[in-house]
């Protein structure tokens, strides 16, 4: 199975990037399975219901979100009757939608997806280690799913590492977001899960993390808060990780990273 999970979609150069090449990617890679992270794409803070069909229309077949999540008002209400849309599953009990879904793919493949938000330098959720473990107790890999992602929202690496090495050989693929750079290391783990600390971002890389330069730059500087930020607004990149997986355990037998478009130059792989 192919699987391709893109990194934060950040505003409109995020949105336009995947709308536009995604759907000739899905062709032209057999992909069987695509998620993005989406907690930046309505201007940079949260989404919407309309850029959540859109992106389900192009091609997206989970959408996983992060600390953004709720910059959007009306994504409260919307969020309880789709699926599709994950926000961390460690948020407190109460707390509107889920963070993890079986879902099936036009082949008839089960494909699980948990979404997580890690303690570090972040909000203050439940432990996403217990989180992780109890929801892999219920589905197993290459029995009652056919993959399984994992989708570790956090800001240090060290922390994502360690999620991945805990749950190598249990998962497809686990992939870091949040940070909004494409890290260097992917790799499939001694266990077999395919590994990456951050996905990137899929948006202007002309930017600071997808954001207009001035502002960041002014608050670094003056250390004042300054203009309000927004999003970059140059031509995006998608970036994003691909997974093909062995058609019996689940496991991973391929990773590569993947880039499309902008400034950081095509990588696609020849698979």
């Amino acid at each position: 199975m192919r699987l391709l999970f893109c990194g934060d979609i950040v505003g409109r150069p995020g949105r336009d990037v995947v709308l536009a090449r995604l759907p000739g990617l899905r062709r032209q890679l057999k992909l069987d399975f695509v998620i993005a992270n989406g907690e930046n794409a309505a201007s940079g803070f949260g989404i919407t219901e309309k850029i959540c069909r859109q992106l389900f229309e192009a091609g997206v077949d989970v959408i996983s979100g992060g600390n953004h999540s709720w910059d959007q008002r009306e994504v409260m209400a919307y969020i309880g009757g789709e699926p599709r849309l994950l926000r961390p599953h460690n948020y407190p009990g109460g707390t509107p939608g889920r963070g993890v879904g079986v879902f099936t793919t036009e082949r008839g493949k089960k494909v699980l997806v948990i979404n997580v938000m890690g303690q570090l330098f972040m909000e203050d959720l439940n432990d996403p280690f217990a989180c992780i473990a109890g929801l892999l107790a219920q589905y197993r890999l290459g029995a009652s799913v056919d993959a399984a992602v994992v989708d570790f929202h956090a800001e240090a690496t060290s922390e994502k590492m360690a999620a991945g090495h805990f749950v190598d050989g249990k998962v497809s693929l686990f992939v870091g977001t949040h940070t909004h750079v494409p890290t260097a290391d992917s790799m499939i783990l001694p266990g077999g899960t395919a590994y990456q600390s951050d996905a990137g971002m899929c948006g202007d890389y002309d930017s600071v993390i997808g954001m207009d330069k001035k502002a960041p730059i002014e608050r670094f500087v003056k250390k004042v808060r300054g203009d309000r930020l927004t999003v970059a607004g140059g031509e995006g990149t998608l970036c994003g990780v691909l997974v093909e997986t062995d058609e019996t355990s689940g496991l991973a037998a391929r990773v590569a990273p993947l880039r499309l478009g902008g400034r950081l130059g095509e990588h696609l792989p020849d698979w």
